[in-house]
């Protein structure tokens, strides 16, 4: 167990590290993999998965890292802070990402699609009626959209018992109930395992059932954007997770030890609220 962090009275330093170039690179295999995969190159995946593959890796030594460093003691309460605001500003950053996507979802429901099957705009396109959901105009073929029960709806009740869950495991880990911590930590990575799981079926059938894709039109496209990449962000919660349980088994965390703890539940509870928001406005409304 590491050492409070009021105990170390100077600021740490850590020595210059080759994991930020190692990161920038596999960022760089990553994005010319996909894009080289998206163009029909046949060396995309392979790319792509070279990226993926090197980018664990960093997040693994780098992580791995800043764990032993916390572990030895060497950060004080200054460094605690600096990480909490780092987390901050860092989820700050996702929400302006999903707001980026909320809000081209807002404004082609409720001005782009409603101009063009009003005024002069509508001349273009006769007989287009601007309802929502819509492909939009001139998209052949019929649109299925997806519906608020099913899925959609289990998967809610499940990112809602997972905030839950966690919360429990909080409350162990404040007051030392260390069989709490580790039931509650395995229970929201499970049912984050299983909203993903279901996810993806979810997607499965509208891909192969309903005809709903990318390419089928403003609703298709802020459907799969929206729902996407709020699964990948669900995986990595879920990633993130497993490695605090992983902790836990090994003893790691105390009341006045957390902060790892902290930032992975910051970044859960993050992605439940953007799921809520999400179901309302793709599903529901």
């Amino acid at each position: 167990m590491s050492a409070p962090t009021s105990a170390v009275k100077t600021y740490y330093l850590p020595q210059p590290s080759h994991w930020p170039i190692i990161g920038a690179c596999a960022l760089l295999l990553s994005a010319a993999g996909a894009a080289t995969w998206i163009n029909r190159g046949a060396a995309g995946p392979y790319i792509l998965a070279a990226g993926a593959a090197l980018l664990i890796y960093m997040l693994f030594g780098w992580f791995g890292t800043v764990i032993r460093e916390s572990e030895a003691g060497l950060y004080n309460k200054q460094v605690d802070v600096s990480y909490r605001w780092a987390m901050g500003w860092f989820i700050f950053s996702e929400t302006m990402f999903f707001a980026a996507f909320f809000g081209a979802l807002f404004y082609m429901r409720w001005h782009a699609v409603p101009d063009l099957a009003s005024g002069d705009t509508a001349e273009l396109w006769p007989g287009f009626k601007g309802g929502w959901p819509t492909s939009g105009p001139g998209i052949e073929g019929t649109l299925q959209p997806e519906h608020a029960s099913g899925i959609p709806l289990i998967n809610t009740l499940l990112l809602l018992t997972s905030a839950a869950t966690l919360l429990w495991a909080h409350w162990g880990l404040q007051k030392g109930a260390r069989g709490q911590l580790k039931l509650g930590l395995f229970l929201t990575v499970a049912l984050g395992v299983v909203f993903l799981g279901l996810q993806f079926t979810e997607h499965y059938r509208a891909y192969t059932e309903l005809g709903l894709t990318l390419g089928s039109g403003a609703y298709g496209a802020t459907f799969f954007m929206l729902t996407g990449f709020h699964g990948l962000h669900v995986a990595i919660g879920a990633t993130v997770l497993a490695v605090i349980f992983a902790r836990s088994l090994r003893g790691d965390f105390a009341p006045d030890d957390q902060f790892a703890f902290q930032a992975a539940s910051w970044y859960w509870q993050f992605v439940d609220v953007v799921w809520l928001l999400l179901y309302v406005l793709v599903y529901w409304l």
